[in-house]
């Protein structure tokens, strides 16, 4: 597949209207863009220190974890409301393979969040997204997309592809945190958003999977993360941290991120 998004289904920095669904489309769930930094999502922070007193002496001071809510970026026209729960999202994409590890904390006490579902989109090595008709694709598709609960240590793993691009955005991952539902026949239900956000990936990276198929067949203009107005609005807390399966990047990466929420946010 060698087509693109139409530019006119990039994606908005302003609330998506209902020009940016296809028409005939269903199951979609375009929300309103959050942006700022009401809710959100954000690596741990530095270290803080903290002294007591004790029968008028000072104590000795200690670290004390902190985190820091970094903001909520936009949902986007291409969100799916399928809520399945699988690791494996990429029904036979192509692509470099990539092992994608998020962690969830409280963003005020920094303890991790079980049982939080985290839900994630994007498109594949040549800038397509699955369920939209653009250039031929189908709307029946659902590949790269997909939930994942975080275990007792805050984690959600999926096996997935490195993601391609398209006119006008970054290389980026959409991601929402969930809490409150339950699963059942292979899908979450219930329960509310706490989280909208996206994911990111270092430049160096970018350009060394570009050089490689099937992206180097991608023919739109890759948008540098320092020109996506997008990432520019705290793209860089959710940067991923990669970690290359060895020499030849073609063999995957591993890309970590730690997002701290409110998990009692509601949109």
């Amino acid at each position: 597949m060698t087509d693109i998004p139409h530019h006119d289904h990039v994606e908005p920095q302003r609330d998506p209207g209902p020009s940016d669904v296809p028409a005939g489309t269903t199951r979609r769930s375009v929300m309103a863009t959050l942006g700022g930094a009401a809710l959100g999502a954000a690596a741990l922070g530095v270290a803080a220190t903290r002294a007591t007193a004790a029968t008028g002496h000072r104590a000795a001071a200690r670290p004390v974890a902190a985190c820091v809510l970094t903001p909520e970026q936009t949902e986007g026209p291409y969100y799916l409301d399928l809520e399945t729960v699988r690791k494996n999202i990429t029904e036979g994409r192509a692509g470099v393979p990539l092992t994608l590890r998020v962690t969830v904390v409280d963003a005020v006490t920094c303890a991790p969040l079980p049982r939080t579902a985290v839900d994630i989109w994007h498109c594949d090595a040549l800038g397509v997204y699955s369920g939209y008709v653009a250039g031929g694709s189908t709307p029946d598709t659902t590949f790269l997309r997909g939930v994942q609960l975080t275990d007792s240590a805050g984690v959600a793993e999926f096996t997935t592809v490195y993601p391609g691009w398209y006119v006008g955005r970054a290389l980026h991952i959409h991601v929402k945190t969930h809490g409150g539902g339950t699963v059942s026949d292979g899908t979450y239900h219930g329960g509310h958003v706490s989280h909208t956000g996206q994911l990111y990936f270092p430049e160096a990276y970018n350009t060394r999977v570009a050089a490689l198929s099937p992206y180097r067949n991608n023919r739109a203009g890759r948008t540098l993360n320092a020109r996506d107005g997008i990432y520019r609005n705290g793209g860089s807390s959710t940067l991923l941290t990669l970690t290359p399966a060895g020499s030849d990047l073609g063999k995957g990466v591993t890309g970590t991120v730690v997002l701290g929420i409110d998990p009692a946010a509601t949109p």
